[in-house]
């Protein structure tokens, strides 16, 4: 990806992902969710069982287990509550409180 990023040369206000139709534009979400059912097909999964919102929540759920830091998952989420993000994850409001009450900003 990071080659990818180098060779796109975005300028101030160019979307990282472009629409098909107008490169100024964003990619939309229907076209996201397009292309990631044409990925998910290609690898042999059924495009039926995932989708973005799955997919962010999975990553999300991943970088909390591993890293334990719920501030992160709210910042890396653009979450502006840690309540909302600790629901997101499913884990009790009290421990994520604690938990954040920890993280030096």
């Amino acid at each position: 990806m990071g080659r990818w990023l180098e060779n796109k040369d975005l300028h101030k206000g160019e979307p990282l992902f472009s629409s098909r139709i107008n490169r100024q534009r964003p990619m939309t979400t229907r076209q996201h969710a397009r292309l990631l059912g044409s990925w998910l097909g290609a690898i042999g999964l059924d495009p039926l069982a995932y989708g973005t919102y799955s997919l962010r929540h999975t990553k999300a759920s991943m970088i909390y287990r591993r890293a334990g830091n719920l501030r992160a998952v709210q910042l890396l989420l653009g979450r502006t509550k840690i309540e909302s993000t600790a629901r997101y994850l499913g884990i009790d409001v009290d421990v994520a409180l604690l938990i954040a009450e920890q993280v030096e900003i």
